[in-house]
């Protein structure tokens, strides 16, 4: 095996996109890839010093969407490009937003799934950022993106993952297997 050091290669790295309201109440979105569960009802988002942040100290409500092959070229550039310097960042993405049900955040129609979030904790704060838990207060999915069971179909959604080794997007596949059942065959 070939060996690399310390490298931020947790795979596989969901893109998510982190809706806030600037200080005059403006949808606003940014690009994170370093996020996961922190447990069954709460996420965990390291975040730098941005604009995004700015506003979640105004407002500790967010919303979490998942980028799909869809959204990709608008979401890297919420990523690549600062409300800070760039004012016409949202109209850029031709994203639709509506308020939350729950918070006070936007919900950026054009994605299939979205968590509502609260903070509860910010951990390592510093002038660079802080890791953030936030508590899951609601899940929203555009009905298009249910499947039979009326629960949301992740197939459908064409949800990408961040690729850190290479810098690229990588569209997830199908499902190959059932978790809690697949393993018992070794029993």
């Amino acid at each position: 095996m070939k060996s690399f050091g310390q490298k931020a290669w947790m795979l596989p790295q969901p893109v998510l996109i982190i809706g806030t309201y600037d200080h005059k109440g403006n949808p606003n979105a940014m690009n994170a890839a370093w996020g996961g569960h922190w447990d069954a009802k709460e996420i965990m988002i390291s975040m730098g010093a941005h604009a995004t942040t700015e506003n979640l100290n105004r407002n500790g409500e967010f919303t979490v969407a998942f980028a799909t092959r869809d959204t990709m070229v608008a979401s890297d550039f919420v990523g690549i490009v600062s409300a800070k310097n760039y004012p016409q960042k949202m109209q850029k993405t031709g994203w639709k937003a509506i308020k939350a049900e729950h918070i006070n955040a936007p919900v950026f129609t054009n994605f299939p799934m979205t968590l509502e979030c609260r903070i509860k904790e910010k951990i390592d704060e510093s002038a660079s950022g802080y890791n953030l838990v936030a508590e899951i207060v609601n899940i929203l999915v555009d009905e298009n993106y249910l499947g039979e069971d009326g629960k949301p179909d992740v197939e459908k959604m064409h949800l990408i993952t961040f690729d850190p080794i290479h810098l690229g997007y990588i569209e997830l596949g199908k499902r190959v297997g059932n978790a809690f059942a697949d393993g018992k065959a070794l029993k």
